[in-house]
């Protein structure tokens, strides 16, 4: 009896010694009165070979080795979710980023590109078809803020996490006659202003897209009636508003993408600290918290961990780009089952990425927010006539990936269910902004240059690095070397498709 519990002290003692690191019982456990059968499914054996390597117990205690890999995992799991969910956020601190780059740092100054905006400015998808406007708004220092919109323009209002405020223009409440809005701060208490037309908003932070529409291809009209009737001004100062300030920007180079590194939860961490402290979830706010980004505190990752949340950016802009070039969600798709060309994260059917049953489609958000910004439902409900639908394509008929060295055709059948006019876009697969050639508009429009129709009014576009011969017109340059996708955009979208009786042709490779 001695002998026995002298060996299996001494076990006991070497397994101590050990840190835990044997891997199975030297001796098994006696068979005590109180003793039950165990179901295996709540408990764990001593090795279990998994995905992030050998993991290894004893009696259910994990080594040290194992509990370094655990933290590890659950550190960079918990990164790459983050990334996930939270590239909305850190997009708008990078677009608010790019606007100080051109001196925009005021809600008077606003950035116009006066001659459309070409491949030079990295923006996610934006387009060259209509004069963008854009500034952001700081309710945290100018408090409740004045908007005077120009006639016939699409206005958004985000906050900074891309959710929706409000619409001016042609989808908002003025109907595209202009109108006067005012938005109120997160913490703002009384009574809604008079007179004007009221937006809250969740955060101080608030970015506004005005888009004006060409004229016979021209820019000036819209730019001159933004120049003439857009004013931004503290409602304090309604009586003394101060001067407009608009600056050209085409042309201008400037970034505006959110980082794909470690740089990423930085961003993150700078909206943490400058915005109203419950403008996201406690749950929201603790996913942040455990990776270290609280507001005021600083945020200063031992290489440990600096070294994980890198990694954890690029393996979820990874899984980003896979849901978006590769969705392996129906919804995704504008024709599923028929035709996986044509797809968009607003099939779904609505800017808040809600399942039919009620349910949040986190998939179907991440594919929008890696590629785009500006959330409004104009771009997902159907509006037959107002707003604008888009559908993008990274693959041709054979399911390959768009390829610059090759060329392609894409069929238009006749009568492009656009009430105002339609427009193809190429964009960079590497930065999802205006794809650079040697054009300046990686693009056609159905109301700028000279679009050869088909006798029976179809229309073939043709993406390649040289355009065939008699269809200069129809043709939009790519480069060698480098991938791309589109997107096809339909200004004032008729019921043809909504209903899905018109649907754009498979992009073919010309032989």
């Amino acid at each position: 009896m001695k002998k026995t519990l002298f060996l299996r002290l001494a076990a006991i003692l070497i397994l101590s010694v050990m840190g835990g690191g044997c891997t199975h019982h030297t001796v098994p456990p006696a068979k005590i009165r109180m003793t039950t059968e165990m179901p295996p499914s709540i408990t764990v054996p001593d090795k279990i070979d998994s995905r992030i390597g050998r993991l290894e117990f004893f009696d259910g205690f994990p080594t040290a080795q194992t509990v370094k890999r655990a933290y590890d995992f659950l550190d960079f799991q918990r990164g790459v979710d983050v990334f996930l969910d939270e590239m909305r956020a850190a997009s708008m601190v990078a677009l608010r980023d790019g606007h100080r780059q051109l001196g925009i740092t005021d809600a008077h100054q606003v950035a116009v590109f006066e001659g459309l905006m070409d491949s030079k400015s990295l923006w996610l998808t934006a387009n060259s078809e209509t004069v963008y406007a854009s500034t952001f708004i700081d309710l945290k220092k100018n408090g409740p803020t004045v908007i005077e919109s120009p006639p016939n323009v699409l206005g958004i209002l985000d906050d900074m996490w891309m959710r929706y405020v409000g619409d001016i223009g042609n989808a908002g409440p003025d109907r595209g006659k202009g109108g006067r809005f005012v938005i109120l701060p997160p913490d703002f208490e009384g009574d809604d202003p008079d007179g004007y037309h009221v937006f809250r908003s969740r955060t101080y932070g608030v970015w506004l897209l005005i888009r004006g529409f060409l004229v016979d291809g021209d820019t000036g009209p819209a730019v001159a009636s933004i120049r003439r009737q857009l004013r931004i001004y503290p409602l304090a100062q309604a009586d003394n508003p101060p001067a407009m300030d608009f600056k050209n920007v085409s042309g201008d180079v400037h970034n505006t993408i959110h980082a794909n590194d470690f740089h990423f939860f930085e961003e993150l961490n700078t909206l943490i600290q400058a915005e109203h402290a419950h403008s996201i979830s406690p749950e929201d706010r603790g996913r942040l918290a455990l990776l270290g980004i609280v507001k005021g505190r600083p945020f200063d990752p031992d290489p440990r961990m600096r070294t994980i949340l890198d990694e954890a950016a690029r393996v979820g802009a990874t899984i980003a780009r896979a849901m978006s070039f590769a969705s392996r969600d129906d919804v995704s798709y504008f024709y599923p089952g028929t035709d996986r060309t044509w797809f968009s994260a607003f099939a779904i059917g609505n800017h808040e990425f809600m399942a039919e049953d009620g349910w949040l489609n986190r998939d179907a958000r991440t594919q929008f927010m890696y590629n785009a910004i500006g959330i409004t439902p104009a771009m997902a409900v159907a509006m037959p006539g107002i707003g604008s639908q888009y559908a993008a394509a990274c693959r041709d008929a054979d399911g390959e990936y768009l390829d610059g060295s090759k060329t392609y055709k894409l069929r238009l059948p006749a009568h492009v269910p656009a009430k105002d006019f339609w427009s193809i876009v190429l964009y960079d697969s590497q930065t999802r902004s205006m794809l650079q050639t040697d054009q300046q508009y990686p693009s056609l429009n159905s109301q700028r240059g000279s679009i050869r129709e088909n006798t029976d009014g179809s229309v073939d576009v043709y993406f390649g690095p040289q355009a065939p011969a008699g269809n200069e017109n129809n043709w939009i340059q790519t480069a060698s070397g480098k991938a791309f996708w589109l997107i096809l955009r339909l200004y004032g979208p008729l019921e043809p498709w909504f209903d899905k009786t018109w649907r754009p042709g498979k992009i073919e490779m010309v032989k």
